[in-house]
């Protein structure tokens, strides 16, 4: 076989287990060369294992992978990278100290002066600037940037590094339909130049749009592969969770009394600049109102004011008519505040903890966990496994570490610990962050059901079909301040993107 017609990489008959758990089968993946190939299934699926696998990042219990014709058994990610084959993962590996261009610079530092690594990542950030109009501060702490753009700084790291075969895990969780379509003719121009790229998203109108070939996996089998033109969402959904889906209806909103009320709201950085600028917004029972914008303009920090964990510089925030300003997390937590934390490892969960133990987190003090100064497990674990259930965890499994589950899986259960509060107002950060479709309608199902029962719900989100789906009032931000206010049924894609731009929506 010619070294043109030769696939870039296969998996033969790959086998992974985790204990029980066993997370592939027998799994079989050509990737052609030049092609951009789908990965998509379920939370929990398989996906990211796969990937982990070809990257080196974990070790097969069965199978061969093959690289350009050759079988190569990786131990090590370097053993990957030395043999062409990038990542971008789904949960970041950056050092978040460090900057943006120190962070481009690891693992090809090219001499101990580092002068030719800091010039080379130099040069491709400004050859990425140009291409999609970043705003990336080079020598900005990873630690300072909101979470879009740290999602960006890993796919440009994979991208300087220019390997042959890229895998992408959930690469545009956290972008906008802009950036979306500048990776997505970035990925096409590096499929022009002979290079392989593996897509693994739960985004099927991104399948349909930007790959050539999509495999679908369900319970850690493949059950089927399609040439992207030859297959339609609707059948990858259904292949996908085994069942046509059923997105929610939403009634019309039955707004009830002013629940939370923001008034003048300016939060500033450590350099005295205004991130967010004098928003007012009123929050009733009954209604959920959705937060859109371009990462980095003001989301994160109207969340992180409004639960606790950003102080205001001036402004208002008022909870059924209490000052919040001044109270703790906790003291907001106890007064109906409950939040869906947009980057759950961060600040929605602790890794290292059991999923029964992260169910417990805020709920440390109430009666029916603790007990004598100590945790009730039994009742923890109770809890945490009626969580699971109610939402689909996989597996149901209290005493497993948070960090072993699944993206989505993890996702499922911080949004679980939060609904089942049943909390007066909920601060929804991205709630359906990486979670497939199944997880997706079932989490608005829940937000749906709150915002009926008289909660009020205050949604961020950066897919603009969720906001579209869910939301009863539409404001935008843009710039730190209210660029606008849009209904469901005025939110086209035009208009959204206009007042995102900071333009007049016409």
């Amino acid at each position: 076989m010619s070294e043109e017609r030769r696939p870039a990489a296969e998996l033969r008959g790959i086998d992974k287990s985790f204990g029980p758990i066993r997370a592939n089968r027998s799994i079989s993946l050509s990737l052609a060369r030049g092609s951009i190939h789908g990965l998509i299934g379920e939370n929990g699926a398989g996906k990211s294992t796969l990937a982990q696998i070809l990257y080196g990042y974990l070790l097969p219990d069965a199978g061969e992978i093959r690289v350009a014709g050759r079988p190569i058994a990786f131990r090590t990610p370097r053993d990957a990278i030395a043999a062409g084959i990038g990542m971008v993962h789904q949960h970041f590996m950056l050092v978040e100290p460090m900057t943006v261009l120190e962070n481009l610079m690891l693992g090809c530092e090219a001499g101990p002066t580092l002068a030719a690594g800091r010039a080379a990542a130099r040069a491709t950030l400004a050859r990425l600037d140009r291409r999609d109009g970043s705003s990336l501060d080079p020598e900005a702490p990873v630690e300072t940037l909101p979470v879009g753009l740290k999602q960006r700084v890993e796919i440009l790291k994979a991208l300087h590094r220019g390997a042959e075969i890229l895998i992408l895990d959930e690469p545009t969780a956290v972008l906008t339909p802009l950036e979306t379509r500048a990776l997505f003719g970035e990925l096409r121009s590096l499929a022009a130049s002979g290079k392989t790229i593996l897509l693994v998203t739960h985004r099927l109108r991104e399948v349909m749009e930007v790959t050539d070939t999509v495999t679908v996996l369900r319970q850690g089998e493949v059950v089927a592969e399609r040439p992207t033109r030859e297959t339609t969402p609707s059948e990858l959904a259904a292949l996908m969770i085994g069942r046509a889906p059923a997105p929610p209806s939403r009634t019309p909103a039955r707004s009830g009394p002013r629940r939370l009320e923001v008034r003048d709201l300016t939060v500033r950085d450590g350099l005295g600049i205004a991130r967010l600028d004098r928003v007012s917004l009123t929050l009733r029972a009954g209604e959920i109102v959705a937060v859109a914008g371009v990462a980095g303009n003001g989301q994160s920090e109207l969340i992180e004011a409004l639960v606790g964990t950003m102080p205001p510089s001036a402004g208002s925030l008022r909870l059924d008519g209490i000052e919040l300003t001044g109270l703790t997390v906790a003291e907001r937590r106890r007064r109906g505040l409950g939040h869906i934390a947009e980057d759950r490892l961060r600040l929605g969960a602790i890794a290292g903890f059991s999923a029964g133990e992260n169910a417990l987190l805020g709920r440390q003090q109430e009666r029916q966990f603790t007990g004598g100064g100590f945790i009730r497990k039994a009742a923890t674990a109770a809890a945490a496994a009626a969580q699971m259930g109610a939402y689909d965890v996989r597996p149901v499994e209290p005493e497993r570490r948070f960090a072993l589950f699944s993206g989505g899986n993890q996702q499922k259960l911080v949004v679980a610990r939060e609904l089942e509060r049943k909390p007066a107002v909920l601060i929804a950060g991205q709630p359906t962050r990486g979670v497939d479709i199944g997880a997706a309608e079932l989490i608005h199902r829940r937000l749906l059901a709150l915002r009926d029962a008289g909660g009020a719900v205050l949604l961020v989100s950066a897919d603009l079909e969720e906001i579209r789906l869910l939301a009863d009032r539409i404001l935008v931000l843009c710039g730190g301040r209210i660029a606008g206010e849009l209904t469901p049924e005025t939110a086209d894609e035009r208009r959204l993107g206009l007042l995102m731009a900071g333009a007049a929506a016409a």
